[in-house]
């Protein structure tokens, strides 16, 4: 039986085979990702919440140097990719505030 996937409008990212009756998956929900796309490393997972670390760059012209920032966000990860584990590397997208701390869903893993 064919189940319905909705189109999130990112063509890089394929969507997960299993299914979920969520109404915060971005897949099979009515969750929109609007705004930034991050790829980051889990750190913890519990309850259906996932601590991303997200390392980036910036220049800073006083040194004519780059530094390195860390990040780290809360993502909300619905059934249908509960298959992920501390260490793996995810895309998250942000998304309306979930709740009190969270802004972004897990899209996929790589």
């Amino acid at each position: 039986m064919m189940t319905y996937v909705k189109n999130i409008g990112i063509e890089d990212i394929a969507p997960p085979e299993r299914t979920c009756n969520e109404e915060k998956c971005p897949w099979h929900g009515k969750v929109r990702i609007h705004g930034f796309i991050f790829e980051g490393k889990v750190l913890k997972y519990s309850r259906k919440i996932a601590k991303v670390e997200i390392e980036r760059y910036v220049y800073l012209t006083k040194y004519e140097r780059y530094e390195k920032r860390i990040s780290r966000i809360l993502a909300y990860v619905p059934e249908c990719l509960s298959n992920i584990k501390p260490g793996d590397n995810v895309i998250i997208g942000e998304t309306r505030p979930l709740s009190k701390t969270v802004h972004f869903v897990v899209l996929s893993k790589k």
